[in-house]
């Protein structure tokens, strides 16, 4: 028994992060919904989901991974100095221009307030008014009120970072965590031997690296698909039954946990329903199984259940506190429930039509067709470059700012200017960039060999889930990323799933060379005499760490460490203290309107509007504020006008600059990986009329 210590202690270790995540997140949503996100309540009742989810988790848990004290060490180590690592670097995005700073204001006024929706409160302005607007961008109007853009799951956690005082820390905490993850999975699917390198791998990724130093919702989301994965290979390799036991503790409850983790997914991101179809089919494949009396057909329901309460969560939250979001994302969330309607249908059928199907007996070249199918698919993507230019005509006027973006980064980086170039024909490219081709190549060669294996005799069986999910979003991923394509930007689309996916591949890969007869007696035939046996072993396996884990760090080199937009949070609260405690605030000009009017309104805890453009694309008309300056004065409060430039506020009283902001900000890349900062300045001017 304590020979299997080291192992269990490593099981349980990468299974928590996903299950104290997902226990969060099950008590936090009704708390938010019900308007008492609040630290005391959140606090009693998240801490207690988490730890009960832990403990049910890891308890009994048996021999599911083979390691040494010194692979245990060493993945923890690598995700401690992960952690640590990414909250000394961390970035400080919250003046609203991308997506982490709409996080970190969504996790700031929840931390604040507790509830959903956030009231306009109108009537600081005199009232509702057609020239008063109070969305902007990544938040939207609904209902008389301004929702977030995005899912609830990502700042439920980063509000945490918020109540304890260190709102940069959680990121890279989390991205500790699924550093730790990534170690188990590791260890359960290729071999503990594999671990330490598979996670320092994805610590030194620079997409990794990117997404753990600010409020992304991509490392939450690894945590739970990979931590799902590790509980469902845990439910399989200890199946029992509903209320009963197998020796070293039943699976049916980690079945549960397994579904559940990855249906959360959803509450994470609304992707998250793309990346967890094949658990759908491969619960019907179990419950299938069941009826030829297989032990693990008895995870099927389970599996099942767990997932439909998760996934089930996500599309609540969306429904009720994201609706604008999802209308937004209509042309790609319609099609998407259509192709889960469909596997849904064809799983039901599936199950249905099992003893049938069961009979059908593969011809005996498929195995070899089906590796020879892959290789082939990676080929394609490889090359696509030179067959395809994806395109996009700008059709919504989102569409029309991202190719007037692109069109700028196109001229900084002295490319064609084309603002329908969309790049994602690189997309296999891009990954190379991040992990290396030598991670691409034994990723391919290890998805290659386990599904001739799969194909062939339906074993490894406990790799059928990982290589679904791995393979379906690896690869509907690199077709269409949907991402504005400047780097590092758009390389936290590969996170999730891509990045890790590939590494587990390519540590199978490893193991799977490393096991070949053959390969030694010719190394040793062709080596010197004096490289056999264990020097063999041992310098093949320096070796291989050493060409996995050189590419990604020599491409992180050049922005690891290098934070950007430092200096924003004191840029802010410097600003807010010079705002008037009864000031109602009007953002007369455009930009300063999309990245301060919730900043304002959730962190300077002032009542904020813009007010809408005429003429002028950029100002609003004079008149027009004038008149909105008389309508606030007679509510007793004092207006304010805050713009970028003096001369912006200065029709309206003495102009005094309220932030004056030079920082360094993520570099815009379109065909080379990403090695530097660019220069960021932020301007804000304020008049009290």
């Amino acid at each position: 028994m304590e020979l299997d210590r080291p192992g269990r202690v490593l099981a349980a270790l990468s299974v928590i992060p996903a299950l104290a995540v997902a226990g969060w997140l099950l008590a936090g949503l009704p708390l938010l919904m019900l308007g008492w996100f609040a630290p005391l309540p959140a606090g009693l009742v998240g801490l207690s989901a988490a730890a009960l989810l832990c403990w049910a988790g890891t308890r009994r848990l048996g021999k599911v991974v083979e390691a040494t004290w010194r692979q245990v060490a060493g993945v923890v180590a690598v995700a401690v100095a992960s952690g640590v690592f990414n909250v000394v670097m961390h970035a400080e995005q919250v003046i609203v221009r991308r997506d982490p700073a709409t996080y970190a204001q969504y996790a700031a006024w929840i931390a604040g307030h507790g509830s959903l929706p956030i009231p306009t409160q109108a009537a600081a302005f005199g009232g509702a008014d057609p020239s008063l607007i109070f969305d902007s961008v990544g938040f939207y109007p609904m209902d008389g009120a301004v929702v977030p853009q995005f899912m609830p799951g990502p700042p439920m956690l980063f509000a945490v970072g918020d109540w304890l005082g260190v709102p940069f820390a959680v990121p890279a905490v989390l991205g500790g965590l699924a550093v730790l993850t990534m170690g188990g999975v590791v260890a359960r699917l290729a071999g503990a031997r594999w671990a330490v390198p598979a996670s320092a791998v994805l610590a030194v990724s620079l997409p990794v690296l990117y997404t753990s130093r600010s409020t992304f919702s991509e490392i939450p989301s690894l945590v739970l698909l990979f931590g799902g994965l590790a509980l469902a290979h845990d439910a399989l390799a200890q199946p029992g039954v509903p209320g009963g036991s197998s020796k070293g503790g039943s699976g049916w409850g980690r079945g549960v946990l397994a579904g559940l983790a990855f249906g959360l997914a959803v509450l994470v991101r609304v992707d998250g329903l793309r990346d967890v179809l094949p658990v759908l089919a491969f619960a019907g494949l179990l419950i299938a199984m069941r009826r030829f009396a297989k032990p693990q057909g008895a995870l099927g329901l389970p599996l099942l259940a767990g997932l439909v309460v998760g996934a089930g969560a996500g599309m609540l939250a969306a429904y009720l506190l994201a609706r604008p979001y999802l209308s937004y994302l209509s042309s790609s969330v319609k099609p998407l429930l259509l192709i889960c309607a469909a596997v849904l249908l064809l799983t039901v059928v599936g199950t249905a039509a099992a003893p049938v199907l069961a009979r059908i007996r593969l011809p005996k070249w498929a195995p070899t067709a089906g590796a020879g199918l892959v290789v082939l698919l990676m080929i394609g993507l490889y090359v696509r470059p030179w067959l395809q230019t994806v395109t996009r005509v700008p059709t919504t006027l989102e569409d029309r700012r991202t190719e007037l973006m692109i069109q700028q980064t196109q001229q900084v980086n002295h490319l064609p200017v084309d603002g329908t170039r969309l790049y994602f024909e690189n997309s296999l490219h891009w990954v190379i960039w991040y992990v290396g081709l030598p991670v691409v190549v034994l990723a391919t060669l290890a998805a290659a060999v386990l599904v001739r294996k799969l194909l062939r005799n339906g074993r490894p069986f406990e790799w059928l889930l990982p290589l679904a999910v791995v393979g379906w979003t690896t690869v509907t991923t690199l077709v269409r990323p949907e991402i504005t394509p400047d780097h590092p930007w758009a390389a936290r689309r590969l996170v999730p799933i891509v990045i890790p996916g590939l590494i587990l591949l390519a540590s199978y890969g490893l193991a799977w060379l490393r096991d070949q007869a053959w390969l030694r007696d010719l190394a040793v035939r062709r080596g010197p005499a004096w490289l056999s046996g264990p020097r063999l072993r041992r310098g093949g396996m320096a070796l291989a760490v050493l060409a996995v884990l050189v590419p990604p760090a020599v491409t992180s080199i050049g922005t690891a460490f290098n934070p950007v937009e430092q200096g924003e949070a004191a840029a802010v609260t410097a600003m807010c203290a010079k705002i008037p405690p009864n000031a109602s605030v009007l953002i007369v000009e455009r930009v300063t309107g999309d990245r301060f009017t919730q900043l304002v309104r959730g962190m300077c805890d002032r009542p904020a509007a813009k007010v809408a453009l005429d003429k002028d694309p950029d100002v609003a008309p004079e008149a027009e504020v004038r008149r909105l300056i008389e309508r606030v004065r007679a509510t007793g409060r004092v207006p304010v006008v805050l713009a970028a430039e003096a001369a912006q506020v200065s029709p309206y009283g003495p102009a005094s600059q309220v932030m004056a902001l030079v920082s360094r900000q993520d570099e815009r890349s379109l065909v080379d990986p990403p090695d530097g900062t660019w220069s960021l300045r932020i301007n804000a001017w304020m008049a009290l009329p």
